[in-house]
């Protein structure tokens, strides 16, 4: 993929990050409505907990995962840092499918069929979410941290990087010498 312009890296860049930070704060709001849920002794109240998490599920979860899902791909592809360069985008890239096929295949249907009980509480409510935000506070950190260096690959694209770069200035350096009279 062509590298992204300054403008548009720095664009998708702030759509990345918002749309994370979203799907990690409504990820806390459905922790908190589980533990509501599972917690209370009132059933209304639980049916109530699991009707809001369901609304959020409908219309916010599918998306979130989606934009955030595309929009760090393409801003692995159009940067330097590349997908499988660097160990933790490419830690980042798996958590990030991994949690988002688990949340659009096994979160929003399990709280569809808990806001349809009438009221029962349900104990995975409580740790998908919580799974879910711990994978989430981790991405975050190694976002900040870029820790582990560079993967196999990214190896091999620095080093023939530099060997193009070596050649190039040995050219320059040869013809520079041609330029420069002899006494």
């Amino acid at each position: 993929m062509k590298p992204l312009k300054r403008p548009a890296r720095r664009a998708l860049l702030v759509v990345h990050v918002a749309v994370s930070v979203s799907w990690l704060g409504l990820t806390l709001g459905l922790l908190t409505l589980g533990i509501t849920a599972y917690t209370t002794g009132d059933s209304s109240l639980t049916e109530a907990s699991y009707r809001a998490m369901k609304v959020f599920a409908d219309w916010l979860l599918a998306p979130v995962v989606v934009i955030t899902l595309v929009s760090g791909l393409v801003l692995s592809l159009g940067t330097p840092w590349g997908l499988a360069r660097h160990h933790w985008v490419w830690i980042k890239f798996w958590i990030t499918v991994v949690t988002g096929a688990a949340t659009v295949f096994a979160l929003r249907p399990g709280i569809a069929q808990a806001a349809d009980s009438g009221g029962v509480p349900d104990i995975s409510l409580v740790a998908a979410p919580s799974v879910a935000t711990s994978a989430y506070l981790f991405m975050t950190v190694i976002s900040v941290l870029k820790p582990w260096g560079l993967t196999r690959r990214g190896r091999r694209v620095r080093a023939a990087s530099a060997g193009r770069r070596a050649g190039r200035r040995a050219g320059r350096e040869a013809a520079e010498k041609r330029l420069v009279p002899t006494a």
